[in-house]
């Protein structure tokens, strides 16, 4: 499905730095060579992930096009329309060149499926 991709801008009252939001597809991944790399335990940002409960970080990877406004290694995000996944999560690793306008949770492997459309992001 064809997901727009929008930014706007939420300005303050001067006190308030400007807040970047856009609206992308999520989904999910697992610590797995299947759905990552030979290095599976390290995110792009080279961050080490626990093996045992790789939820309890909080990460996100976010497609490659997302990083030109700003969702970078490190930023912290608020997440709203991903249900139980929604609230503040960080980046820490980088999708695959194929994915635009997208993020993925990293989470255990007891989660099978995941997927939400018109995901909003937020840095903060």
């Amino acid at each position: 499905m064809k997901v727009l991709l929008y930014l706007f801008l939420v300005m303050g009252n001067g006190n308030s730095p400007t807040k970047i939001s856009t609206q992308v597809t999520a989904t999910i991944y697992h610590a797995t060579p299947e759905q990552t790399n030979a290095d599976y335990l390290t995110t792009a940002s080279m961050k080490k992930i626990d093996s045992t409960n790789p939820r309890k970080h909080q990460w996100i990877a976010v497609s490659r096009d997302l990083e030109k406004l700003g969702f970078v290694f490190g930023q912290k995000v608020h997440i709203e329309n991903a249900g139980e996944l929604n609230g503040i999560w960080t980046i820490e690793d980088r999708m695959n060149k194929r994915f635009t306008k997208r993020i993925d949770f990293l989470v255990n492997k007891t989660r099978k499926y995941g997927k939400w459309e018109e995901v909003k992001i937020t840095l903060l």
